[in-house]
Order: C-alpha cells, then sequence, then structure tokens
C-alpha cells in the first residue's frame, strides 16, 4: 500500500494557475497508474485525469482537456497536476489515487478501480 499526500492546493482567480503535486510513499509507484479525481461541494466525486505508470499515455475527462496536464516523476514518486485557465467550476478538493497494474499503458477512470487516496487538496477559483 502506498501513503499519498497532495499539496498546492488554495485560492485563485478566474484564468489563474495552481499546480498540485502528489507525493507517494512507502512503495515505489514505477507500477501504479495514478489520476486526479474532484469533489465539488454537494456533489459526487468525478475523474479528472488519469495517467499510466509509464507515463506516456493520460486521459482527461472533457471539461479540463486543453486546460490541465497531468505528469509524473517516478523517480521523485510524484505526480503532478498543472491546471491553467481556472475557472469557477473547478473549484473542489482535488484528490490523489492510484493503484497498482502489470499494463504499463492501463489508464484507470473509474473511481473504483483505485486502490490508494489521498486526503484531497482544496483548489477554489474565484470569479
Amino acid at each position: 500500500q502506498v501513503q499519498l499526500v497532495e499539496s498546492g492546493g488554495g485560492v485563485v482567480q478566474t484564468g489563474g494557475s495552481l499546480r498540485l503535486s502528489c507525493a507517494a510513499s512507502g512503495r515505489t509507484i514505477n507500477d501504479y497508474a495514478m489520476g486526479w479525481f474532484r469533489q465539488a461541494p454537494g456533489k459526487d466525486r468525478e475523474f479528472v485525469v488519469g495517467i499510466s505508470w509509464s507515463g506516456e499515455n493520460a486521459y482527461y475527462e472533457d471539461s479540463v482537456k486543453g486546460r490541465f496536464t497531468i505528469s509524473r516523476d517516478n523517480a521523485k514518486n510524484t505526480v503532478y497536476l498543472q491546471m491553467n485557465s481556472l475557472k469557477p467550476e473547478d473549484t473542489a478538493v482535488y484528490y490523489c489515487a492510484g493503484f497498482e497494474t502489470r499494463v504499463g499503458t492501463w489508464i484507470g477512470t473509474v473511481e473504483s478501480e483505485y486502490e490508494d487516496w489521498g486526503q484531497g487538496t482544496q483548489v477554489t477559483v474565484s470569479s
């Protein structure tokens, strides 16, 4: 099992940028597919983006395509989420999550696929 800790959340104006980090500990995430989810007030948690453990493949939810970029540095056991052109509707608690897989190109898009979760970091976009 891996422990995940998110950081980098905060308050930003519409159109601004934030970079979230997800630091993993306890074991390497070299064979972990990773993803970011978010939960807005009063709503269910939703998938945002996933990345394969190879880092070569990523899949974005439609509303963040072209604005968010996921990346990973396996040497640092860390995953990042660069968020640009932020909108008020991006306001949510953002969660990092991961699961072990033998398929290097696999990207998880369903919450139930993910085994390990961080505690979340708040992102607030003011209008």
